[in-house]
């Protein structure tokens, strides 16, 4: 499959070569200060070009040849690295990216003590990202918690997230949702291994922002996953923009053109981007083209989706949120939006009322429907708003902004506006109060306290607007 590297082999990398002793086999590991160890890229299965995910067993060899690499599902440069910093710096692009790694405290041999676990499914609108993004080192959250942590990688855009409609024959060429069947097999395998690592296979919590709380939303309600995922904190999903895609996906089919498994995986990228100009703007769903689609394996239909997830409610624990002004970045990356923004006297008020609409219509309302509708079909449900934001910043408590506190990575975040130099100066103590809610969760599907703050340089917190 074709590999294509932003920056030298050895790019992003850190710690020091060791190897460590599983059930699985001996694997090669990156040890960070001599207390948390990280294997990377171990494979989690294989898929060919537009074809389902099929799971293999930890293969150590392979992994340990891979060790210092970064990989992404081959996508286009994102419009978002204007507010959120050069994210794929240092990332090899490849199709064969359905690998995971996994972050642990250092054991000793005899250590058998099993560790709750949190998987990181990343965001992106589809499109963009990757779990291993230095902006997602879970190493604080290793160390100060004693957590296993696994970030997952999976296909993206028109390799993830493009069915097709079938030939004459009635079959796809393009099967639908490969990227959700790529997290749900992450997730079969966390099940399966992660105690071989140490984890807790029971006591497992998957947690997303953006399009990976969407996939986690969606992974709750998929044929074949009853019981995969008892505890899950969403982050911001888009579920204002959930359903209602079929104008959008039958124009996005048209403009793509013909693409086969045999298709150059730049012509295939090239399709994508050229697929998405001719649907923007086209209505409220356009910003986030590829997305999960109902009727197609694993989902039902999407007449039946909310039945669904009340029918599966009892016995998840969620943690729900939102950031206060989710929808600030997105009118930044607007051309009109900055317009507005620029305007004299008037401009940042206008600018805020704008951004406060796409809060509320993309983020704020969905979510709170959500954890109103799975709390009164018998999940155990916290709602809570982030204000969370790096004192001074313009855009606020917007999309995405408490990862760098969750993943205090300085380098990375300092080169995201929405950070920043200054708000990156004290990541690990600014965030640590949040980092510890989220383990607390993790491990016991509660808050204790109803407000989180944030360290020096910060200000706002998380504000508990509903439990269940």
């Amino acid at each position: 499959m074709t590999e294509r590297s932003t920056a030298p082999h050895d790019a992003g990398t850190a710690g020091d070569q060791t190897r460590i002793e599983t059930p699985l086999g001996t694997f090669a590991a990156l040890r960070h200060s001599h207390d948390v160890e990280q294997v990377r890229n171990i494979r989690y299965a294989r898929a060919g070009r537009f074809e389902p995910p099929t799971p293999v067993p930890p293969e150590p060899e392979e992994s340990a040849a891979r060790q210092l690499d970064r990989y992404a599902c081959p996508q286009p440069p994102s419009a978002a690295d204007e507010v959120y910093g050069p994210q794929l710096a240092g990332m090899t692009f490849t199709e064969d990216c359905l690998r995971l790694s996994v972050t642990r405290p250092v054991r000793s041999p005899a250590d058998d003590t099993l560790l709750p676990v949190l998987v990181w499914v990343h965001g992106g609108a589809y499109v963009s990202g990757a779990g291993d993004l230095p902006g997602y080192d879970p190493v604080a959250l290793v160390r100060e918690h004693g957590v296993v942590v696994v970030n997952v990688t999976y296909r993206l855009g028109a390799l993830g997230f493009f069915g097709d409609d079938g030939g004459a024959d009635g079959r796809p060429s393009r099967p639908a949702n490969l990227g959700l069947l790529d997290v749900i097999e992450a997730l079969r395998w966390v099940r399966e291994h992660i105690e071989a690592f140490g984890g807790d296979p029971g006591q497992v919590t998957a947690f997303g922002q953006s399009a990976g709380a969407d996939l986690l939303a969606h992974v709750l309600g998929a044929d074949g996953t009853e019981g995969l995922l008892r505890r899950a904190i969403l982050q911001s999903p888009p579920l204002g923009v959930r359903g209602g895609r079929a104008e959008i996906h039958d124009a996005l089919v048209g403009a793509a053109g013909d693409l086969t498994a045999g298709s150059p995986v730049t012509d295939v990228v090239a399709a994508q981007v050229r697929a998405a100009a001719a649907v923007a703007g086209m209505n409220d769903r356009a910003g986030m083209p590829f997305a999960p689609e109902y009727g197609r394996a694993p989902l039902p239909p999407e007449d039946e989706f909310l039945a669904t997830w009340r029918r599966r409610a009892p016995g998840l624990e969620l943690l729900v949120t939102w950031t206060r002004q989710d929808g600030s970045a997105f009118v930044q990356l607007d051309p009109r939006g900055r317009a507005l923004r620029a305007r004299p006297v008037v401009g940042p008020l206008l600018f805020r009322l704008v951004a406060r609409r796409v809060t509320d219509t993309l983020f704020r309302r969905g979510a709170r429907a959500f954890a109103k509708n799975m709390a009164a079909a018998g999940a155990a449900v916290v709602a809570a708003e982030l204000s969370t934001r790096p004192d001074g910043n313009p855009l606020g408590a917007t999309h995405a902004v408490e990862l760098g506190l969750l993943f205090p990575n300085a380098e990375r975040w300092a080169e995201a506006p929405v950070i920043g130099p200054d708000g990156a100066t004290h990541l690990v103590e600014a965030g640590r109060a949040l980092r510890a809610a989220w383990v607390e969760f993790a491990k016991t599907g509660r808050l204790s306290a109803d407000r989180v703050g944030v360290g020096p340089g910060w200000s706002g917190g998380l504000r508990v607007t509903r439990r269940s």
